[in-house]
Formats: structure tokens, sequence, C-alpha cells
């Protein structure tokens, strides 16, 4: 079973054979691929194509990420094929990983760090925005693979209500295990948004010289 097999993707930007990069912005629960679409035009970086995804009924999975992985089934897998599947659609549109980013915000973002660290290798950037690796606590995290120097964003506030700032901890560790450059960021009070901060610090990554 398939729940996001069928749902649209959304487009900004050059078609893939054209663009520098690819990017994959993953929305949050409730949200639409059009309001994460939102942030190409916040990064205002013209020469890269953008892809969108639209969850079906705007929930990726249902429970919270820190619930057990079977209980956020079919969801949580149909969700990091349709990542995977778009990874795919741009190398087959001459962009390989290397030249692809993945970004997400809140449920997007446990995603988008959930899918790069099962498939850890080079990419352009990760950035999570408000998020953290997926499962409940103690879950354990032998990935295979390596990043290879991926920079990896990876920001939230330290009492947002959805994100336990010790799982951000533990992703950005992780992730320096496994050999990614991570700009680790914890914001005071911050609510359970984006900053102008971060959307700067991920626009620097993806104008970053390669």
């Amino acid at each position: 079973m398939q729940p996001h097999a069928d749902q649209p993707v959304l487009t900004f930007g050059p078609a893939p054979a054209e663009a520098r990069l690819g990017v994959i912005l993953i929305h949050g629960r409730g949200a639409s691929a059009e309001d994460i679409l939102g942030l190409a035009h916040e990064f205002a970086v013209p020469d890269v194509a953008y892809v969108a995804p639209q969850a079906a009924g705007h929930t990726w999975y249902p429970y919270s990420f820190l619930s057990r992985l079977e209980q956020n089934e079919p969801g949580l897998s149909s969700a990091l094929q349709v990542i995977e599947g778009l990874v795919l659609h741009f190398e087959q549109h001459g962009l390989p990983p290397e030249r692809v980013a993945l970004m997400g915000f809140s449920q997007g973002a446990c995603l988008t760090l959930e899918f790069a660290a099962r498939h850890a290798r080079r990419y352009a950037a990760v950035a999570g925005f408000s998020g953290g690796v997926i499962g409940p606590p103690g879950t354990p995290r032998e990935y295979p693979g390596s990043f290879d120097g991926t920079p990896v964003f990876i920001g939230c506030s330290d009492v947002d209500p959805h994100i336990p700032v010790e799982r951000v901890r533990e992703s950005a560790e992780l992730y320096r295990r496994m050999g990614a450059v991570v700009d680790e960021r914890i914001y005071p009070g911050m609510g359970h948004t984006i900053n102008r901060a971060e959307v700067d610090a991920v626009r620097l990554l993806l104008t970053a010289p390669r």
C-alpha cells in the first residue's frame, strides 16, 4: 500500500536538465507542497530546480515521529519512497545526488533526516528545519554509508512543542558520526517555525561553489 504514490509534485525554477542544483522540499503535517515551495522564493537562487511532493491527506504519517515505527506505517515507508523516487528523477535528468539537496520542515524535516540517514552518500546539502530522525527513544542508529562531507543544517527551538531538543542533538551527532559537516543551531524560545537566520544559512549552502 502506497498512500502517497499518486499525489501531485509541484515544481519551481528551471528544468532539472538546465539547473545547477536540484532541491527536494518536504512539507510538514497539515501543510501542503505549495506551502513549503515558498522556501524557494525565500532562497531566491534562480538556477535551482525545486520539487515539492504533496502528502495524501496533508500528513505523511499519522502519529508522532517518536512513536514506534510500525505505528506510522504504511505512510512512513510510502513517504520515504516518494523522496527516493524524486532523487532518482533528478538523477535521470542530469542531476546526480551530489547536486541534489534534501530539505524539510517539521514532519517533513523528520522525513528528510531519516531518508538521508538511510541513504547516506554525498548530497549537495541536507537541511532539517525543526525535526529529527524518526523512531522512539533508544532506536538503533546503525545506518550504513557515509555522507562524505555533505553540508548539513539542523535548526530548531529549544522548547519546540513537537520536537524534543534531545532528538535534535542526537540527529546532529548521528550525522557527524556518518561523515557530514553539520551546522547545528538551537534557538532559545523560538516557536515551531523557520526563522530568517535559518533561511540565510541554507541559502549559503545552495550558493556555495562546488
